[in-house]
């Protein structure tokens, strides 16, 4: 179910927003175009230094698997298994493709809240959102960029409220 600012709930959870999915889609392209690098280096040596031609081929066609598996599936596939709820109690965090993670982070444990945004999700508009404990840091990726700020204030105050009662 969509709701308004680009926030997908599932029961209570929120997924991330829709756009995350070009984002991905595009981090793959990038990921794809750095490791395409590889053909005219295994090109090279199989001209140069003996190697097998097939090498070259085997890499070609790894590399247009590699870009269909991460450019086309992976992206919606993701996308749909990420989500989060917030609580005045907790933050719980599912997310995973083969193995499925629930994080809960009790907000008592929260030190401080930040947002991240690169050049690409800045393009789509998106931030991550960073919780950091005292045992690490958490994050809810691709959020619209008012959900984000919407997400790290009201998560900074109830780590604050959780930190007065305590």
């Amino acid at each position: 179910m969509r709701t308004g600012q680009g926030v997908y709930i599932i029961e209570h959870r929120k997924m991330i927003d829709k756009k995350a999915i070009s984002y991905w889609r595009w981090t793959g392209v990038i990921n794809v175009l750095f490791w395409s690098l590889l053909l005219p280096a295994s090109w090279f040596a199989a001209r140069h230094w003996s190697w097998p031609m097939w090498l070259p081929a085997a890499i070609a066609f790894l590399l247009i698997l590699v870009a269909v598996v991460n450019i086309l599936l992976i992206p919606s596939v993701r996308w749909r298994s990420w989500s989060y709820d917030i609580s005045s109690q907790q933050i719980q965090l599912f997310q995973g493709i083969w193995i499925k993670r629930h994080i809960i982070i009790p907000m008592v444990r929260v030190q401080h809240v930040d947002m991240q945004q690169g050049p690409l999700l800045r393009r789509y508009g998106l931030s991550t959102v960073i919780i950091a404990t005292a045992a690490g840091e958490h994050e809810i990726p691709a959020l619209a960029d008012e959900v984000a700020m919407q997400v790290r204030d009201h998560i900074a105050s109830l780590a604050r409220v959780v930190d007065e009662d305590v």
